[in-house]
C-alpha cells in the first residue's frame, strides 16, 4: 500500500500542469491594492454625499457629520481591511524553482493557524467556533511538532465545526444586509451600508478560518463588495410590483442557508432580498476560495520537488569536492 501511494506522488511539474495558472505575483499585489481603493473610494463617496446633504440642511449637523465620518471610515474600513490583510495566506501558485519554499511557508502558516485556534479555544466569546476534541488534537499535535498531525486535525476542523460556523455567520450577516436595505430611505445609505456588512464579513470569515485569499482572490472579493454596494445604489430608486417581488422571493428559497428567512423580508422590500442574496453570495465565495487554497496547499505538501535548495547545495558541494579531487592529482 505504502509503495502505491509512492507511485501516484505528483511530481512539481504534474501539480504545475494540474493547478497552477500563470499569474504576475507583483501584479496581483499591485492590483490587489487598487482594488482595495476602489471600496474605500465607495466608502469615502458614500460618507461625503451623506455629509454634504446633511451640511445642506444644518451647518452643525454637517460639522458633526464630516467627524462622525471619519470615525465610521475607521471603524468600518481602515481597521477590517487591516485585519484581513495583516493574515497569512497559503502559497500554492509555485513552480518547481519557488515550491520548496512554499512548502516550508505553509508548514509554518499551518502551525500559526493551529496555535492561534487553539489559544481562541479557551476564550469565552468564541465559545462554538471551534470543535473541543479537535482542538484537544491540535494542542497535542503542536506540542509534539507533529506536522502532519496538525494538517490532519486542521482537515477535519474545516471541514466539520469551522464549516458550520461560517454559514451560520453568512446567515446572520445576509439578514442584516437585508434587514438595512428595508428600512434605509436613501440609494448611498444603502450602498454604504451593503459594503460595510460584506466587508465586515469577510473579515470575520478569515479570522474563523486563521488565513485569508491569495492577493488573486481578494481581488475578486473586493471587487464584488464594490459591485454590491452599486446594485444596492441602483436598486434605491426603482419600484416594483408585488407580483414580481413573490417571484423573486420563491427563487431565493433554493438559495443555499437564506432559504424562507429571507424571502420573507421580500414581501416589504425586494431591495432587501437582492441585498441579503448578494451578501451571501460573497460570503460563500470567500469559504470557497479558502477550502480551494487550503486543499492545493494539501496537495502540494506531498508533492515531489526534485530541485529543491537543499538538494541544489549539496550538489554544488559533490562538484566543489570533485574539483578539489581533480586539482590535487594534477602533477606539481
Amino acid at each position: 500500500m505504502k509503495n502505491k501511494k509512492t507511485e501516484e506522488k505528483l511530481t512539481i511539474y504534474e501539480y504545475e500542469e494540474k493547478y497552477v495558472k500563470a499569474r504576475n505575483t507583483r501584479n496581483a499585489r499591485a492590483v490587489l491594492w487598487v482594488a482595495a481603493g476602489a471600496v474605500a473610494l465607495l466608502f469615502v463617496w458614500c460618507l461625503l454625499s451623506i455629509t454634504l446633504r446633511l451640511w445642506e440642511i444644518n451647518e452643525t449637523a454637517g460639522y458633526v457629520a464630516a467627524g462622525v465620518s471619519v470615525l465610521l471610515f475607521a471603524l468600518f474600513y481602515v481597521i477590517p481591511l487591516a485585519k484581513i490583510c495583516r493574515l497569512g495566506y497559503f502559497r500554492t501558485e509555485v513552480n518547481a524553482a519557488n515550491a520548496a519554499a512554499a512548502k516550508r511557508h505553509n508548514r509554518r502558516l499551518r502551525r500559526d493557524i493551529a496555535a492561534r485556534m487553539v489559544d481562541l479555544g479557551t476564550r469565552v466569546e468564541i465559545v462554538g467556533w471551534y470543535d473541543d476534541a479537535v482542538l484537544g488534537e491540535l494542542s497535542a499535535v503542536l506540542a509534539a511538532n507533529d506536522d502532519e498531525g496538525i494538517k490532519r486535525a486542521l482537515t477535519a476542523m474545516y471541514a466539520g465545526r469551522v464549516k458550520k460556523t461560517a454559514k451560520d455567520y453568512i446567515f446572520r450577516y445576509a439578514l442584516k444586509s437585508a434587514a438595512y436595505s428595508a428600512v434605509s430611505q436613501s440609494s448611498r445609505t444603502d450602498a454604504l451600508l451593503v459594503a460595510v456588512v460584506n466587508l465586515q464579513l469577510i473579515k470575520d470569515l478569515v479570522f474563523l478560518y486563521g488565513f485569508r485569499p491569495s492577493d488573486a482572490k481578494l481581488i475578486k472579493i473586493f471587487g464584488a463588495v464594490v459591485r454590491n454596494s452599486l446594485i444596492s445604489y441602483g436598486l434605491g430608486s426603482l419600484h416594483i410590483g408585488n407580483g414580481i417581488v413573490r417571484t423573486v422571493g420563491d427563487a431565493a428559497r433554493g438559495i443555499p442557508i437564506l432559504g424562507s428567512a429571507i424571502a420573507a423580508i421580500v414581501d416589504s422590500s425586494v431591495q432587501g432580498l437582492t441585498n441579503g442574496t448578494l451578501t451571501a453570495v460573497i460570503g460563500f465565495q470567500t469559504i470557497r476560495y479558502l477550502n480551494k487554497e487550503y486543499r492545493l496547499q494539501n496537495i502540494l505538501d506531498g508533492v515531489e520537488v526534485a530541485e529543491s535548495e537543499e538538494e541544489l547545495a549539496e550538489a554544488c558541494r559533490d562538484i566543489e569536492a570533485e574539483l578539489r579531487k581533480k586539482k590535487a592529482k594534477r602533477p606539481a
